[in-house]
C-alpha cells in the first residue's frame, strides 16, 4: 500500500507525555510513548504475548509495560522483562513491531512502511518526505494548531473540500462567501513534484478572517503538498483592522479508516496579540460549517473515475487533485 510510505499526523506532540497514548492510522491501532531521551516511540498497539492493548499500560523504567502480565518492551520493540520469569532473557523473536516517528508542526508523524518497503518504491521519493509548510520558517508569522476534529469522511473528501471555493456562498454564507457573489473566475492549475498548485484564486468574502471589517475580494493560492495534506495562503488584503495581514493555513489529515479521519489545521498568521482561543475560534467556526456537509457526502470515499460524479470548469483544482491521487497510486479513502 502506497499510503504506508507516507508520513501521517497521528497526535499533537504535547499529548504524548508520561503515559502511553493509543491512536489509529490506516486501520492500524498504534501506541505512542516517550523513551527516557524524550523521543516518541511507536508500536503496534497489541502485546505479542496475549494481545492486550499496550496503550492501557504504562512507562516503567524507560520501557513500555503491558497492563496484563507486565511484560516490558524497550524502545526498539524488544521484550526485556517477563515478570513471571525473573531470570529469563527474552530472545529476539519476542518483540513488538515498531515504526518510525518524528515531530513537526506541533504534531507527531508516523510512517508505517519499513526500510525494505520504502526501497521497493523509489519513485515515491518526493511523496515519502514530510508534507511541506513554507510558512513554518517565517519568523514574522505566529503558528498554532486547531483541532483535532474527528470526521466521518475520507481524507481525500476533506482535502477536496478545502480546495473548493464554489461552496463558500452556501456553506459559509456571511463568512467566506455570499449568495450574491458566487461566480468563480478562471484560475491557473499546475502539477508539482509533490502535488498540485492553484494560483489566482479569487473570492468576494464578507469576513475572510478574524480581523475583517468589511467585504473584500481575497486572492488565494492553494497547494496540495501530499495526498492527505494541503496549504492555502491568503494574500494581503484591505478591509481589515490588521495592516499587512497575511495568513497561511495547512490542513493535515490522519486517515484513520477509509471513511473516517482526524483533522488538524496549522495556522501561520501575522498576529501576535490575539489570544490563541480567539484565532482558533474563527477556524473552528468555518470547519464546523463544513463538517456536516462532508459527512453527508456519498460515497464517503472520493471517486477517482471521472464519470462517477459530474464536474464543471469551477472544479478544475479538485479534478486535478483526483488525477494526482490516481497517478500516485493512492487507494485508501478513494473508490
Amino acid at each position: 500500500m502506497i499510503e504506508k510510505s507516507l508520513w501521517h499526523p497521528v497526535a499533537q506532540a504535547h499529548e504524548v507525555v508520561d503515559a502511553p497514548l493509543g491512536v489509529q492510522l490506516l486501520d492500524q491501532p498504534l501506541v505512542l510513548w516517550r523513551d527516557p531521551q524524550g523521543l516518541v516511540r511507536v508500536f503496534v498497539d497489541r502485546c505479542p504475548h496475549r494481545g492486550a492493548r499496550l496503550s492501557m499500560g504504562r512507562v516503567e523504567n524507560g520501557h513500555l509495560e503491558c497492563p496484563y502480565h507486565g511484560w516490558q518492551f524497550a524502545d526498539s520493540g524488544q521484550c526485556v522483562k517477563v515478570p513471571a520469569l525473573p531470570s529469563f532473557t527474552p530472545p529476539p523473536s519476542q518483540c513488538v513491531k515498531a515504526f518510525e516517528a518524528q515531530e513537526a508542526y506541533g504534531l507527531v508523524w508516523v510512517r508505517l512502511a519499513t526500510g525494505e518497503e520504502l526501497s521497493a518504491v523509489p519513485a515515491l521519493a518526493a511523496l515519502a518526505a514530510l508534507p511541506a509548510f513554507e510558512a513554518e520558517a517565517d519568523a514574522h508569522l505566529r503558528k498554532l494548531n486547531c483541532g483535532p476534529y474527528d470526521v466521518a469522511a475520507s481524507a481525500p473528501r476533506i482535502i477536496e473540500n478545502f480546495l473548493d471555493m464554489s461552496h463558500f456562498g452556501f456553506v459559509h454564507e456571511g463568512w467566506l462567501g455570499s449568495r450574491d457573489a458566487t461566480a468563480i473566475e478562471a484560475y491557473a492549475v499546475e502539477t508539482t513534484a509533490t502535488g498540485v498548485l492553484a494560483t489566482g484564486c479569487k473570492a468576494v468574502q464578507p469576513q475572510s478572517n478574524l480581523h475583517s471589517t468589511s467585504a473584500a475580494e481575497v486572492e488565494y493560492t492553494y497547494e496540495v503538498t501530499a495526498p492527505y495534506a494541503a496549504v492555502l495562503t491568503k494574500l494581503p488584503e484591505s478591509g481589515t483592522t490588521r495592516a499587512g495581514w497575511r495568513e497561511s493555513i495547512a490542513l493535515f489529515i490522519c486517515p484513520v479508516t477509509p471513511e473516517t479521519s482526524r483533522v488538524w489545521f496549522r495556522l501561520a498568521v501575522a498576529d501576535f496579540d490575539s489570544p490563541d482561543a480567539q484565532l482558533q475560534e474563527f477556524q473552528h467556526t468555518i470547519f464546523c460549517q463544513d463538517q456536516p456537509v462532508l459527512e453527508s457526502q456519498q460515497p464517503k470515499c472520493l471517486p477517482l473515475d471521472p464519470r462517477a460524479e459530474m464536474h464543471s470548469a469551477a472544479d478544475r483544482m479538485s479534478s486535478a487533485y483526483r488525477r494526482y491521487l490516481r497517478a500516485s497510486g493512492i487507494t485508501f479513502g478513494v473508490c
